[in-house]
């Protein structure tokens, strides 16, 4: 199978998918962050020093899916629709998931991933002060729809 992103020379180049028709398109994506239980309490409690962490990393996560053309090289810039995240907190840490709609040529899963990616960063910066040894994993894509290959749902 030949290689999409590559041309015949070996170069980069971005996919041409100007033939291809518009459709609806969605993805969600998924990533936790795992902390100790004073930094996951200080989130929830709402007493982190900088601020309302969550409010932030919502924020920050709707702009990175936006600006995930400017990001990833060779990413179509897409027209979102539509890009929400949710936030799942408990004792150890806080689940994201992104799902990010359009009307296009190509897909929103590498947005979905991003807004994850990136809000759960906001959440890291936001509370480092707490706990420095926070990890983040697990960023991964749980559905996706539109386009030729149809609907796709993690196993």
């Amino acid at each position: 199978m030949p290689l999409t992103h590559l041309d015949e020379t070996g170069a980069a180049r971005m996919v041409d998918v100007s033939a291809k028709p518009d459709t609806q398109r969605r993805a969600v994506a998924t990533g936790r962050i795992a902390m100790s239980r004073d930094a996951a309490a200080a989130i929830r409690d709402g007493t982190v020093v900088k601020g309302d962490v969550i409010a932030a990393a919502r924020i920050a996560g709707i702009l990175a899916a936006k600006r995930t053309g400017d990001l990833i090289p060779l990413c179509h810039p897409l027209p979102i629709t539509s890009a929400s995240l949710d936030f799942a907190a408990d004792d150890t840490g806080v689940t994201a998931t992104a799902t990010v709609t359009t009307t296009g040529k190509t897909g929103v899963e590498m947005e979905a991933m991003t807004a994850v990616s990136v809000a759960l960063l906001t959440i890291y910066d936001m509370a480092k002060a707490i706990d420095k040894a926070m990890t983040i994993d697990g960023v991964r894509l749980l559905s996706k729809s539109g386009g030729k290959s149809g609907e796709w749902l993690a196993p």
